[in-house]
């Protein structure tokens, strides 16, 4: 891996596990056993550094949340991404809102990416409606999609406000994809209730399994 690439990596590594303030680029490079002078040949900074996590950020969403791969909002590889993307990201959603007032530029491109994001659900739910998958009246396509999203976004912050002395663990962000099938509920046709249990429960077990822990940010 070149030394860029792992910087990046172990950046948001360290991010996740201690939050982003209490984290500095002595940090990171003692870390990765280089110098803060070969550190900073690549990032001049830690806002660098985050934008460039940032990056992979976007790319990951993009790709999770495209019509192409959700293309039915209930699948479980769909669900499974949701989840890897608030797990591998946690840090982001953790000080979303501290990280983009400090980068005007950053909250501009997570607005176009999340405005992105919401069109392609609200078609997403279109076509669950269409397919007979759920029942919803047109006009409640947009507000269910902006409550999912919702969830998505403020569900790992939700978790550290709630557990200030306690590990934050992937059993506890799997509780948001509980959340999220939540919504769900009684908008399930009865044609798909089997499946939607067999995801509720499957989950469910997920969000109460032992499992590893990241420290409170």
């Amino acid at each position: 891996m070149k030394t860029k690439d792992r910087i990046i990596a172990a950046s948001c590594e360290l991010f996740n596990e201690h939050g982003e303030r209490a984290i500095t680029t002595n940090h990171i490079a003692a870390h990765l056993g280089i110098s803060p002078g070969n550190l900073y040949y690549y990032f001049r900074n830690k806002e660098q550094i985050i934008r460039a996590i940032f990056d992979e950020y976007e790319e990951f969403v993009a790709q999770a949340y495209s019509s192409e791969a959700a293309s039915d909002v209930l699948m479980q590889d769909y669900l499974d991404k949701m989840f890897q993307g608030m797990w591998r990201f946690r840090f982001v959603y953790a000080s979303l809102a501290d990280i983009l007032a400090r980068d005007p530029e950053l909250h501009k491109r997570y607005l176009r990416s999340h405005k992105q994001v919401l069109s392609v659900a609200i078609g997403n739910l279109q076509r669950l409606v269409d397919n007979g998958t759920m029942q919803m009246d047109a006009d409640m396509l947009t507000p269910f999609a902006e409550g999912i999203k919702m969830v998505v976004t403020f569900w790992i912050s939700h978790l550290y406000t709630q557990n200030l002395d306690k590990p934050i663990t992937e059993s506890m962000v799997y509780q948001g994809v509980v959340q999220i099938l939540a919504l769900f509920h009684g908008y399930i046709s009865p044609g798909f209730k089997p499946e939607f249990d067999r995801l509720v429960a499957h989950y469910s077990e997920l969000a109460t399994a032992p499992t590893s822990a990241a420290p409170a940010a």
